[in-house]
């Protein structure tokens, strides 16, 4: 299992932090003449050789570089504006069944598997992870259907703002989750509320309003699954 989570880290790693908005839109531009999709399939499949950390097991890394740019292609040419936020997480769910498939490859052959404690280590760390950038992308994916002006409804923030809270409340309610403290996601919630919603009511922006709270609820909701899924591990 603990060979299966690192080829997950190594995958959201190679998928939402070493790959920035401009490579995203090159490779949509141009399809299959992009320089950037190939770099970024090379890039999966070097993270992926380090992630099984044995120089013989090559053939691995190879079979999932090229599943990776078999599905990253078939999205490019499927994708369009009314399945996008679709195919986004078929996408993704695509990709983690190939990792899914070469782990099952490696135990068929009898690759011996690290310890529990290194297994907990791992999936600690690959629910830290999912729960930034990914995450954070899916929502945004998952809102352009709503998406606000913010100069039509009256708000002034900083840049990026919404999406550092996002990510450091869900790191936030993980940890709680994981160390076994709910009360405190409660208190976390709450406070969110004071503050966040107070501002809302003086906008008195009913869509804007709607919106926050679709997202704190699906961003709560998400980090409370990927705590409950890590103390299912113990």
């Amino acid at each position: 299992m603990a060979v299966l989570i690192k080829l997950i880290i190594a995958h959201l790693i190679g998928d939402f932090f070493l790959q920035t908005d401009k490579s995203v839109q090159k490779k949509e531009a141009e399809k299959l003449k992009s320089v950037s999709l190939y770099i970024h399939v090379l890039l999966h499949g070097l993270l992926s050789w380090i992630a099984l950390w044995n120089i013989e097991l090559w053939y691995i890394a190879l079979f999932i570089m090229l599943s990776h740019l078999v599905v990253d292609v078939a999205k490019l040419y499927l994708t369009n504006k009314k399945n996008k936020r679709w195919l986004f997480l078929l996408d993704q769910v695509a990709h983690i069944a190939t990792l899914v498939i070469a782990w099952l490859w490696l135990s068929n052959f009898n690759i011996v598997m690290p310890s529990l404690s290194s297994m907990h280590f791992w999936a600690f760390i690959a629910g830290m992870l999912f729960l930034t950038a990914p995450v954070s992308i899916a929502l945004k994916t998952f809102f352009t259907r709503w998406k606000l002006d913010p100069r039509k409804v009256g708000v002034d923030s900083l840049k990026n703002a919404g999406k550092w809270i996002g990510m450091i409340e869900r790191l936030l309610v993980f940890v709680f989750i994981v160390a076994g403290h709910f009360e405190a996601v409660g208190f976390l919630l709450a406070a969110k509320s004071v503050f966040r919603f107070g501002d809302l009511n003086r906008e008195s922006n009913m869509k804007l309003t709607e919106y926050v709270l679709i997202g704190t609820l699906l961003s709560f909701g998400i980090a409370i699954l990927t705590g409950l899924a890590y103390q299912s591990l113990l």
